[in-house]
Order: C-alpha cells, then structure tokens, then sequence
C-alpha cells in the first residue's frame, strides 16, 4: 500500500471510519444471514403449500375412491336385493347398514326408495324421510359422486342405483364421507410436513449462521457497499502507480499484474492466470518473482529496462501463499550513471595526461638545468607526437565525437595502469553510425574495454587490448581483444551477476552489453585469441526506431 502524503493527514483517518465494522449499516454477512433466511422461509412455505394442496386432493380422491367402493359393494350385495322387496324394508337394512358403516369407516350409508325415502340412516329419526341431495343421475341408472351438504353436513357422497330383474331400478344407495372427517386425515397428514419443514428451517439457518460468520471473519463486518468502495479504491490506487505491482501464488502463476508491471516488463497481454515461465521473461526475473526470499531493490535486466526487484512473501497460518513483488524502472538512473561513469573515466583519464604530462615536463626541465637542451628538445618533440599521432588518428578515423573521447580517454587509463591498447588500422566510423544511439556505444564500446583492461591486468605476459571499430553498408562492427587468461567455455558471460571479480557490485557491465545488443537486434559472440575476444555486430537500424 502507498502511505499517504504529509499533506493529507486526514486521508487515513476518513478510510478507516469508510470501512469500520461497527458502522450501523449491515455487514455482507448479516445481509447474507438475513436473505438465506428469508429464502429458506419462503422455500419452507412454499413446500408446505405445494404439500397442503397435494395431500388434500390425495385425500379427497381417497375418500371419493372409498364410497365409490362401499356404495358398489352395498348395491351388489343380495341381501339389500332382497331386502327391498320386504314389507318392512328398514328391518333388516338398517342394521345391515350400520355394520358397513362400522366395518368401512363411512360416515353415512343411506338405502333409499327410487323415489328418495330413505330405508336407513345414521340418525333413526330421519328413516322415512326424504334424502336430501341429487339422485337423478342415479334413477337413470348412472352412479353420482359429488360433494353436498345434507343432514350431517357438508360431506363427499356417491350415490348408485340398485338393480333388480331386468336391470330394473329398484333402490339407490348413497354412502358418504363428512368433510369434517377428511379435514382431520388431512391434518393427521401435515403434522409430521410441519416437523420436517421445521427442522429443515432449522438446520438451514444453523448453517446459514455458519457460512454468515466465516464470512465475516473473512470480510471483518464490512458492509457490501464500503467493500465495493474498498474495491474501487484498491483498482484505482493499483492501475494508477508507475511502480510495478504483481503477486504470484504458489503454483507460478501471476495473480494479479497492475498496469506499470505490464510496461516495466513489455508484456503486451494481461498475466493473470499464466505462469511466470510463459512469460518470456529473462530466468534471473523468473526465479526471483517465485522464490519465497525477501529481496530489497535488487537489480535486474530486460531486454529494455534495468529494474529493481523487490519481493516479499505473504504467508498465512505459517503456509507461504506467494509473493508480492515490487518493480521499479532504474533505467534512466542506470544511463545516467553510466554517463556519469563516462565522464568520471574521462576525467582520470585528463588526469592521468596532466601526470604524464608533468613527468614529461620535468624531464625537460631537468634536461635543460643539467646542460643538454638538444635532448630536451628532441625528448618533448617525441613525446608530443606520440601523443598528437593518437589523437589525430583516432579523431580522424571516428567521426562520432563521444566515442573518439571515450577512446582517447580509455587509452589514457590504459596507460596508467600499464596495458598497451592499441587501435587497429582498420578502425573508421564515419557519420553512419546506423542509427544506434552514442549512449549505446558508450555502454557496449566503454564496458568491454573496462573489462579487457581489467583482464590483461590479471593476465600474463604484457597486458595489451586491441580495439576495432569499423562501420559498413549494412552493419556496424565492434571488436575488443585482451591478453587475460579469457573465459570459460560455458560461461555465460552476459547474465547479471557473473564476474571473475570477488566481492559483491560486479557483474552488470556485461549484462548491460548484452542488454544494448538485444536491444538493437544484434549479435556479441566470444572467442579466445590468447585472451579473450567480443565481437558485437549492430545491424542497420531502420529511421525512427
């Protein structure tokens, strides 16, 4: 996270009272506790409706199946047959039709006359009268269901002819159900539909509190809209920076990438979700952004930008879960220290002339005060051409000024420190320097020729460094030899960190050769002549890159 300015003090200040638990707005959580409850209410209700509804009608269809049934029975039966017949009908129906009615768990079984005067009922009293309810369709000889209120009220009855000889009507039978006695079935049904739909309610707004508490430990009672806000303010803060920003989990993969990463590495489609060798990126970057080290401003090479890496693992419950890594764009500052680098080496070696100069100088003078001013004389003429033969030459041969000085001055120090570099005849840059940039040749030319002195230095025999630069049609070529004892056959002598010198700081002049070459699409290779040789070849560049 970026801190805030000291002139914005108030800025912390108003985030935490945006994002406080103890805001009297409800948390996600509640809210989520709140809607999985009023869903499982409202599923819970329906169900019990749907079942109310289903039972109902089964029970309906049950009871209208069963009077169907016992009134069928009872009209088929002989004994009812024969008992119409009788003089005194009622006599032997009446207790005919209270054992039915017992055995079957009817409510009524009423035996009437076609005409409707009942031969038995439930109630004795109302054997004679008239029954009250639709036989018509019956008298047709057609059987009747229907629901009517009658002497023992609102009931489900069937009414269904009895037949004599010749298929003749000759009484009707109605058997019926009260609807008292189906609503009581109905509510046998339900009770236990209530105890599953209350336990079901139960245990789902058990777990529901579950799930709500996990998620406001996860969320820390932050409401849904100051957790969109965090969001927005978390997105807006992250794609806004210049610094890079990336985390990476633990299978290699990049989590999330802002949009100052993107550039800093030249990745042209959004990482989220590849892993980190897909990317293209150089093995030093790859194993530092997943390795679980914590890495301060550590140096690193692209092909187009010197960055510093910082990385920090994010562990939870003790359990590494990635890395957050940091860029920074330290490729201007590098140019700049190189140049400034450049202009420190020209100064040495300014310094190193005014030594030799003076060392000169005194020879002369000494020459004069002992006597011998022909040898003064011819000793300094010597000693200035020498030194106006290398000028000229070099200033004649390369027409692009800061690499004439950085050649002068480079052959100054090599002086110094007591190594021939020698300038090969065939060295000539004229304005064709094929669009590479003098910063660049600074970095390619100014690093090798460090690089050689420091070899041949440590080399045996005399320490000596031939330099070619030539320009052609179509390329541009550059050329170092020393006399050092060269460098190992699977060395890989442009990764950032490989030296031959002890101690920590060295390692990045090659790197950045490599970097430059990459960079205009050219090629170094490196040979052994008794000494090391690196050849870079810098092809035409086109107008406008």
């Amino acid at each position: 996270m970026i801190a805030p300015s000291r002139s914005d003090t108030r800025a912390p200040v108003c985030w935490y009272e945006e994002v406080s638990p103890t805001s009297s707005r409800w948390s996600l959580a509640r809210q989520l506790l709140v809607l999985q409850l009023v869903v499982l209410c409202v599923l819970a209700g329906a169900g019990i409706t749907f079942a109310y509804l289903d039972a109902s009608r089964a029970t309906d269809q049950n009871a209208k199946d069963q009077v169907r049934a016992v009134a069928a029975t009872v009209a088929d039966a002989p004994s009812v047959i024969a008992a119409v017949d009788a003089p005194d009908p009622s006599a032997t129906l009446q207790p005919f039709a209270v054992r039915v009615q017992a055995d079957t768990g009817v409510d009524f079984i009423t035996i009437m006359s076609p005409a409707g005067i009942r031969f038995t009922h439930p109630n004795p009293a109302l054997i004679g009268q008239h029954y009250i309810g639709n036989i018509a369709v019956a008298q047709r000889g057609q059987p009747l269901t229907e629901t009517y209120t009658g002497s023992l009220g609102p009931s489900i009855r069937t009414v269904v002819p009895v037949f004599g000889a010749g298929q003749r009507v000759i009484a009707l039978v109605a058997v019926g159900i009260t609807v008292a006695a189906i609503s009581a079935e109905l509510r046998e049904r339900l009770w236990p539909l209530f105890g599953v739909a209350g336990s079901v309610l139960l245990v789902g707004a058990f777990g529901g509190w579950l799930i709500s508490a996990r998620l406001r430990r996860q969320t820390r009672g932050i409401a849904p809209d100051e957790l969109s806000n965090l969001f927005e303010y978390h997105e807006a803060v992250l794609h806004s920076v210049r610094e890079g920003v990336l985390l990476v989990g633990r299978d290699g993969k990049v989590g999330l990438c802002n949009d100052g990463a993107r550039v800093l590495l030249g990745l042209d489609a959004d990482p989220v979700g590849r892993e980190l060798g897909a990317l293209g990126l150089p093995v030093e970057l790859v194993t530092a952004f997943g390795s679980a080290e914590t890495r301060a401003e550590e140096l690193h090479l692209t092909d187009a930008r010197v960055l510093l890496v910082s990385t920090t693992a994010v562990r939870a419950g003790g359990r590494a879960q990635g890395t957050v890594v940091v860029l920074r764009d330290h490729t201007e500052l590098q140019s700049l220290t190189g140049e400034l680098t450049t202009a420190r080496g020209l100064a040495e070696a300014l310094r190193s002339q005014a030594h030799e100069a003076a060392n000169r100088l005194h020879t002369v003078v000494s020459l004069v005060e002992i006597g011998k001013p022909e040898q003064a004389v011819e000793f300094a003429t010597a000693e200035l051409a020498l030194a106006q033969e290398l000028t000229d030459r070099v200033v004649g041969a390369v027409a692009e000024p800061v690499l004439a000085a950085l050649l002068l001055g480079k052959a100054a120090e090599a002086s110094e420190r007591g190594v021939e570099l020698t300038i090969t005849p065939d060295t000539m840059i004229d304005d064709a320097t094929h669009g590479v940039a003098a910063r660049d040749l600074v970095t390619i030319l100014g690093n090798l020729i460090d690089n050689g002195i420091d070899a041949a230095v440590h080399g045996g025999g005399r320490p000596a460094v031939v330099v070619t630069a030539r320009s052609d049609a179509d390329e541009l070529l550059l050329r170092v030899a020393d006399t050092g004892p060269g460098v190992p056959d699977d060395a890989d002598v442009f990764r950032r960190g490989w030296s031959t010198k002890a101690g920590e700081g060295h390692g990045l002049g090659l790197a950045l050769v490599g970097q430059a070459v990459r960079r205009y699409g050219g090629t170094v290779d490196v040979g052994r002549d008794g000494g090391a040789v690196f050849t870079v070849r810098l092809p035409r560049q086109e107008a406008g890159r």
